[in-house]
């Protein structure tokens, strides 16, 4: 089988220093004749962005932390002849420099791959400017949602699901007589689509019984039973969080209301998620865990390349096996389906409140179990004021909020609800 030839692509990287970039950047090199990198955002690594700079040889390169850039400026200047780049990139630095490389003109692709809130103003600044995103940064749409669906549909620029859940739905809907890419995100109901169901590792506390969360520290929540990751990332995957931010995500991004939304455990992680069809088929994308493979999608889409990577043997894995989560050991899943459905601002509260909560946790300041806990009385507190057609301002307001919220919580001390009661 030969490559499907695309025309070479244009790429920004926002965040190219991070897992996603990084593993970007990678592709890139391995597809040559396919991607080139024009523009480059990173945080604080100025050591590794000289070397991107000098491997992709990028039109413009920004940093958050404008104060870093006569540090980049002189790295680059003292680079040996031989090493420097056939023409240094432009350099600017701050939010504004953010959002000139997401929506530089000559990219045809924005890659967002800057964590948390601060990666929401790029990627609006890349939605305005008409670009299509490969979407890696969970804000955009669960805090922001209601925000970044009326831009999407005023610019034309669609989203493509670069975590391995979403480009596993994705990739699903292009085998159905229903699939309309340019429906991505409009926040339609996808056509034919009756079901959704995200797998889920189950994470560090997969094989605990609930009662003996109790005794759970911060080693056992960040070693994850299948790959490692960041901290953050493997505490939300033992409380199951990060599987309540995606049901969220999935319904922007797909249109379903949250009844057709399922989490599944699914410990061998092969099946990265499944759709049901109207039909009753069910459709799902397998393959070994690599988030190269959904990024490579969001980049080729809508063809496909041939790569040198490791094929999939089913032989070799043995066996899948499925069970429901058990909602006694992952209370944080029912708090960020009980956001979603209240919509508005409610889920840009959650994710801060549960981001500081992970933060605390880590911190050892409180216990792992208090992170619901802490989550749950942000939400109930934000209640009364919850915004149901909320602006910009209005989510960048309520994550503060939220963040400044559970610290003072902390500080007063927490009061851990029931497990029992949090699975009601």
């Amino acid at each position: 089988m030969s490559n499907c030839r695309i025309d070479v692509k244009a790429i920004s990287v926002l965040g190219s220093t991070g897992s996603i970039g990084t593993q970007t950047l990678q592709i890139a090199e391995e597809f040559p004749e396919q991607f080139r990198v024009v523009a480059l955002t990173a945080g604080r690594n100025i050591k590794l962005l000289v070397q991107q700079i000098q491997r992709h040889q990028p039109e413009l390169v920004a940093l958050a932390d404008a104060d870093l850039l006569p540090e980049l400026q002189q790295r680059l200047d003292d680079l040996p002849p031989s090493e420097r780049p056939q023409q240094l990139p432009e350099l600017v630095g701050g939010p504004d420099g953010l959002n000139t490389a997401a929506s530089w003109s000559s990219a045809d692709l924005v890659v967002t791959g800057i964590v948390g809130c601060a990666g929401l103003l790029p990627t609006l600044a890349a939605i305005r400017a008409g670009k299509d995103l490969a979407l890696a940064n969970k804000e955009t749409l669960i805090a922001a949602g209601p925000v970044v669906l009326p831009e999407l549909k005023k610019s034309g620029s669609r989203l493509l699901p670069a975590d391995s859940e979403h480009s596993a739905i994705f990739q699903c809907l292009q085998g159905t007589p229903w699939a309309d890419n340019a429906r991505l995100s409009t926040g339609v109901p996808t056509p034919g689509l009756r079901r959704i169901q995200l797998t889920a590792s189950g994470g560090a506390f997969r094989d605990w019984k609930a009662a003996d969360l109790e005794k759970a520290t911060v080693a056992d929540a960040t070693s994850h039973p299948n790959w490692s990751m960041g901290r953050k990332i493997t505490v939300d995957s033992a409380s199951l969080m990060n599987k309540g931010l995606e049901v969220i995500e999935a319904h922007y991004l797909f249109g379903l209301d949250y009844d057709h939304i399922e989490i599944v455990i699914h410990p061998q992680s092969i099946i990265h998620s499944m759709i049901e069809l109207a039909d009753s088929s069910v459709l799902a994308q397998l393959g070994w865990p690599d988030m190269k493979l959904p990024i490579l999608y969001c980049l080729s889409w809508p063809s496909r390349l041939e790569t040198p990577w490791r094929r999939l043997d089913l032989t070799e894995v043995g066996q899948l096996t499925f069970r429901a989560p058990d909602p006694a050991k992952y209370p944080c899943m029912q708090l960020a389906y009980a956001a979603g459905r209240a919509g508005g601002t409610m889920p840009a509260v959650m994710n801060a409140a549960n981001e500081e909560a992970v933060a605390q946790f880590l911190d050892e300041r409180i216990h792992f179990l208090d992170i619901p806990a802490v989550i749950e009385a942000a939400c109930e507190r934000h209640k009364q004021d919850l915004i149901e057609h909320p602006q910009l301002d209005d989510v960048l307001a309520v994550d503060q909020w939220a963040r400044t919220t559970v610290r003072e919580q902390v500080k007063r001390g927490t009061r851990r609800i029931p497990l029992t009661a949090m699975a009601a």
